[in-house]
């Protein structure tokens, strides 16, 4: 089953985020609503600081020993929802085993190397065959398969117009909206992980990924939210399968999401758009310089309107 304590250490991460941006905790009921969470939770929030010799708490009043730090923190993957631990953990099976297009995929076998129920696993690839990206076959059995150019076009329109519309709802949040200690937490792992890139490509995949699902879910729109999982299957784990240059793109999409992040904090909506087309712009690139077209396929500036082959690596 999915790690316990979920809802704690969650709510941990973000008060930690906050304390680390304003230097200081609200009362137990405020922090209870800017968290989401019961003042139960709070305590025992508050309680593992203390512990830790990050915070002195007594009676009412909270004052902070030092800052916390990344170590401080719950991994990410101990903190989130089971069906992005499903996701996180389908999508490194597919680039740790180099995985092809008609490679299968058993649900039992995924179930048991990520340690959830097989009816979870099922939904999750139920839900996600709707794009096409891989297909049901006989004895809970699933096959991989590829994708075209055009595809990857047409996925990139709908990318943009979805989230562009994000990022500018993201600076109409109001301050104690939860996404902010999110994204504070999240821009100080980018300058952590910017002088260490090289050895931690890895680390870079989970970092972009929450990045951008928390752009994704400012947008408040239950499709928009949904479609993140098909642009994390292909813009933030495909085009690995490509690894020239990797290090320096990563290094890249570290420093514009860090821009775009400071136009967010500055709730400077036109530098936010601006970043974010920027941002958008290098990844479709990034995307179809990792599909070698197939015959008879056109590359990215030909005829699009050519037919083009059903399948591609």
């Amino acid at each position: 089953m999915a790690k316990p304590n979920t809802l704690f250490k969650d709510a941990y991460n973000r008060a930690l985020a906050l304390l680390s941006q304003d230097g200081e905790l609200p009362s137990e009921g405020a922090l209870a609503r800017q968290l989401a969470v019961s003042r139960t939770t709070v305590r025992a929030v508050l309680a593992r600081m203390a512990d830790g010799g990050i915070l002195s708490v007594e009676g009412g009043r909270k004052a902070m020993i030092r800052r916390p730090t990344a170590a401080d923190r719950f991994p990410a993957d101990e903190t989130d929802p089971l069906d992005q631990i499903i996701e996180r953990g389908f999508m490194q099976r597919i680039l740790q085993g180099g995985a092809q297009p008609g490679d299968a995929i058993g649900e039992a076998d995924l179930a048991r190397e990520l340690g959830v129920g097989v009816s979870a696993v099922r939904e999750f690839l139920i839900r996600f065959s709707r794009f096409g990206l891989i297909e049901k076959r006989r004895n809970s059995q699933w096959v991989l398969k590829g994708f075209t150019r055009g595809f990857a076009l047409e996925l990139t329109e709908v990318r943009e117009l979805f989230e562009l519309r994000s990022v500018l709802a993201f600076v109409e949040l109001p301050d104690t909206h939860p996404a902010w200690a999110s994204l504070a937490e999240i821009e100080e792992e980018h300058r952590a992980l910017l002088p260490r890139v090289e050895e931690q490509r890895a680390a870079f995949s989970r970092l972009d990924e929450r990045f951008h699902r928390l752009i994704h879910e400012a947008s408040g729109n239950r499709f928009v939210i949904d479609f993140y999982d098909v642009i994390a299957m292909i813009f933030h784990y495909h085009y690995q399968w490509n690894k020239q240059g990797e290090a320096e793109r990563n290094r890249q999409a570290l420093a514009e999401h860090l821009d775009i992040i400071a136009a967010l904090r500055a709730r400077n909506a036109m530098e936010v758009e601006f970043y974010g087309r920027r941002h958008l712009r290098s990844a479709r690139e990034t995307l179809l310089r990792s599909i070698p077209p197939a015959a008879g396929e056109a590359a990215e500036g030909e005829d699009a309107s050519r037919p083009q082959a059903a399948v591609t690596s």
